[in-house]
């Protein structure tokens, strides 16, 4: 090769590390700009190529737009609400990550909901089925994956019923979540030929945003009075795959149904879906009010790339730091940023009991490898591990604070769930909520094997390499 080539080449190979020195890091965690520039200072080119493909978190103007012109009708409509300072006669920490989730998602506080968990998969579809079945007005379904198979196939029939009958049904799922499913252009026909008016979310566009941004939300509201959201995609049980079947793995999912006012919460949170999917502003179904339903306080804390704010990873950072007694997580896919996994330790290492509900096996190999590199130092601080028995997935998304405070909804503790995905948090304030909540972990508890560290210290020096080179991945938002 002649010199003169080898030279460009090497002042080439010089120009891409240090423009990535000053580029990289702007506005990004130090953690992942170090995982960036590894990447770039190891093989530049490569690098640089997946940089500019996803390295990019933000949605663009128009939609950045939309999430701020929604936020400040919330705020206008929830000004006249008391702030929980004043009416909630919990603990202090409360009130503070009430107020810190108003400012940043502009959704308060809303007293006299009445809440009913579903942690068994068919049940959920049954009651969802249910209530579809009684609607007069609309019908919003919002899923992150969703088929129409034999699990589902009531579900969808009663949508088509509603139809019919004159009900305005609308449909939501995310595109790059629910395509990969088995039967999707079958699935689409099946709609269309329904009357159910669908969208995908966020459809793959390489040169407007990065593709893997995603909606992961789970929302169905019918009526504006009765809701639902949590974990549960909307699709049978081993995801119409044949593999899952084959093993007999199958997800575990813990569902809410909602009544009272975090009804309109969960409701806005569909229309502006709806709205930057469509352009269609849904003014009429956001005018519907619910009646008070029963005696539990909750706030809907929505998250996603249209803000900036993390907001959910502060909310569930807040609360973790703020345990005394008690913290139970339950999360599928647990690669924690420093911040909460500080949180989490700390509190172990203060004397708060702590337990971590994790799938035994993984469904995403570099996600369960990442999660495994925690495992020690989680151990080490005295948080008890249990593994949900395989070949079942434990895809709910929850936690517990002392007696005080129950968090479900879509979000995983992982930087995808803080930075990448539209999430739906539901935070349920007091005793008597949090108290059906430890009934799911009880649950959880009498069927998994807790991990010792005595045990995991002896898995093979090739897991722990692979482990830790999936950590690093992680790192890459």
């Amino acid at each position: 090769m002649a010199p003169w080539i080898v030279a460009s080449l090497y002042l080439i190979d010089l120009a891409l590390k240090i423009v990535a020195l000053g580029v990289v890091p702007k506005n990004r965690r130090p953690s992942s700009g170090m995982a960036w520039l590894l990447l770039i200072l190891v093989v530049p080119l490569f690098g640089w190529v997946i940089f500019l493909v996803l390295g990019r978190t933000k949605l663009g103007r128009r939609r950045n737009e939309q999430q701020a012109e929604v936020n400040a009708l919330v705020a206008e409509r929830a000004a006249h609400v008391p702030t929980l300072e004043r009416d909630f006669p919990g603990p202090a920490y409360v009130r503070s990550v009430a107020t810190l989730s108003r400012n940043l998602g502009a959704q308060p506080v809303t007293p006299g909901n009445k809440i009913d968990l579903f942690p068994v998969y068919a049940e959920s579809i049954a009651a969802m089925t249910a209530e579809v079945d009684k609607a007069s007005a609309w019908v919003h379904v919002e899923f992150y994956i969703t088929a129409w198979d034999n699990v589902t196939g009531p579900f969808y029939e009663a949508l088509a019923r509603a139809v019919d009958r004159g009900v305005k049904v609308r449909l939501l799922f995310d595109h790059l979540g629910s395509k990969g499913i088995p039967g999707y252009k079958e699935f689409t026909a099946r709609l269309d030929a329904s009357g159910i008016e669908w969208h995908p979310m966020l459809p793959i566009a390489p040169f407007k945003r990065r593709p893997d941004l995603r909606n992961h939300r789970k929302i169905l509201v019918i009526d504006g009075m009765v809701a639902f959201t949590g974990s549960q995609n909307l699709i049978e049980p081993g995801y119409n795959k044949p593999a899952n079947h084959k093993l007999g793995r199958e997800w575990t999912e813990l569902v809410a149904r909602v009544e009272g006012p975090a009804v309109s919460a969960l409701n806005l949170l569909f229309c502006t879906d709806w709205y930057s999917e469509t352009e269609v502003k849904l003014t009429d179904e956001l005018g519907t009010v619910p009646t008070p339903a029963g005696d539990i306080e909750g706030q809907v804390i929505p998250s996603g790339p249209g803000f900036s704010t993390e907001n959910n990873l502060r909310a569930f950072t807040l609360l973790l730091y703020s345990a005394q007694r008690r913290l139970s997580i339950t999360s599928p896919y647990f690669v924690p940023d420093e911040s909460l996994l500080y949180a989490i330790t700390t509190a172990a290492q203060r004397g708060v009991e702590v337990e971590l509900f994790v799938s035994e096996a993984g469904d995403q190999f570099m996600v369960y490898h990442a999660q495994c590199s925690y495992y020690e130092a989680l151990l080490r601080a005295g948080v008890r591990i249990y593994l949900y028995p395989a070949p079942a997935i434990l895809h709910s998304k929850f936690f517990s604070v002392d007696d005080d405070v129950a968090v479900l909804g879509s979000s995983n503790m992982d930087m995808r769930s803080f930075v990448l995905n539209y999430e739906v948090s539901l935070m349920l304030l007091g005793p008597e909520v949090v108290a059906e909540m430890r009934k799911v972990e009880d649950n959880y508890r009498s069927i998994s094997k807790e991990l010792l560290l005595e045990d995991w210290l002896t898995r093979s020096r090739g897991a722990a390499y692979l482990d830790n080179v999936m950590r690093l991945t992680a790192a890459l938002q």
